[in-house]
């Protein structure tokens, strides 16, 4: 265990020769640094990119720091499409042959105007919450799979500060009924990570399963996702003044990729952590800094949420909740 006395950092992370894993959105910012950092460790790691001329840049780039055992590939991607992440976890499977050690659900989008998957859902709530629970749940027989070894699979789940303003409305999820609020959106979608993470956590505990679900938020990183944002909106003064806010509050306040992503890469390789922790940045109110591990929202652990969340996305995704 990494002393009380000095900060976490990636020359922490164990060796991860043998180990196989997947990382959603691995194409740029925390994805792509996930991906990096692992790959230096000795995991084999599974690129999940939307772009495909993206992904192959990716790809390029984390395949120079691989070593003849653990070469990366690209998986095709799109959580904003259910047939897409349904072929997504086909492929992992026949890829891995059932062994799949590590699970990164990082991909997401942020405060964009109102638009649908390709299913209908709320874009944001779509991508970043059901894409990625039909995702885990589809995958859940490679992690179990790998349970067989001495080592535990871990699914992390990417969470945000936003999750701290955001509520669940489970009877108009996808904005259907409710006047639209991009930010609301946001907060609902990275709420619902958190939720979606212990509530996995709590049904594999009580199935005796091996794996665990942890949760984890980059607190305040510039990643780009700010500026996708931005240009996400048609009008051009809404765009500016996105734009301008986004940029004044990186300088402000922004820390880079590499310390935000220490914390997903805590929560997937520290030996110390426990099914259900939450990990974040330690300092300026979880805002940037090193990563420490803390507790999940007290709204997020409710255990009636957490059922509703899960009943909710089984019934739009038309996927099979696993453990049942």
């Amino acid at each position: 265990m990494v002393s009380q006395a000095r900060k976490w950092t990636e020359n922490d992370i164990p060796d991860q020769a043998g180990r196989v894993a997947l990382v959603t959105g691995a194409n740029s910012g925390l994805g792509l640094r996930t991906a990096e950092v692992l790959t230096t460790r000795g995991a084999k790691v599974l690129l999940a990119c939307r772009s495909a001329e993206r992904g192959a840049g990716a790809l390029d780039r984390v395949a120079r720091l691989a070593g003849a055992g653990n070469q990366p590939e690209l998986v095709p991607l799109d959580l904003a499409d259910l047939a897409s992440v349904r072929d997504a976890a086909r492929q992992v499977r026949d890829r891995t042959g059932d062994g799949l050690h590590l699970l990164v659900n990082n991909a997401g989008v942020m405060g964009t105007p109102l638009r649908r998957t390709k299913d209908g859902f709320e874009l944001q709530f779509g991508t970043n919450h059901l894409g990625h629970a039909a995702l885990t749940w589809l995958l859940m027989p490679a992690l179990r799979d790998a349970a067989r070894s001495d080592d535990r699979p871990r699914v992390v789940t990417v969470s945000s500060m936003a999750a701290t303003t955001g509520q669940i409305d489970l009877d108009d999820p996808n904005f259907e009924r409710r006047g639209y609020n991009p930010a609301a959106a946001y907060g609902q979608a990275k709420l619902a990570n958190q939720v979606f993470a212990v509530e996995l956590d709590r049904r594999l505990r009580a199935a005796g399963e091996q794996i665990l679900s942890v949760a984890a938020h980059p607190g305040y990183t510039v990643t780009g996702l700010g500026s996708a944002m931005a240009r996400s909106y048609d009008n051009p003064l809404i765009r500016t003044v996105v734009g301008g806010g986004v940029r004044i509050g990186e300088l402000l306040l922004g820390q880079s990729v590499r310390m935000g992503t220490l914390p997903q890469l805590h929560a997937a390789t520290a030996p110390e952590i426990a099914g259900g922790d939450y990990v974040g940045p330690d300092g300026l109110r979880g805002v940037r800094g090193h990563p420490v591990v803390g507790r999940p929202l007290g709204r997020a652990l409710k255990p009636e949420t957490g059922a509703g969340l899960w009943e909710l996305t089984a019934k739009l995704t038309g996927v099979t909740p696993d453990p049942a």
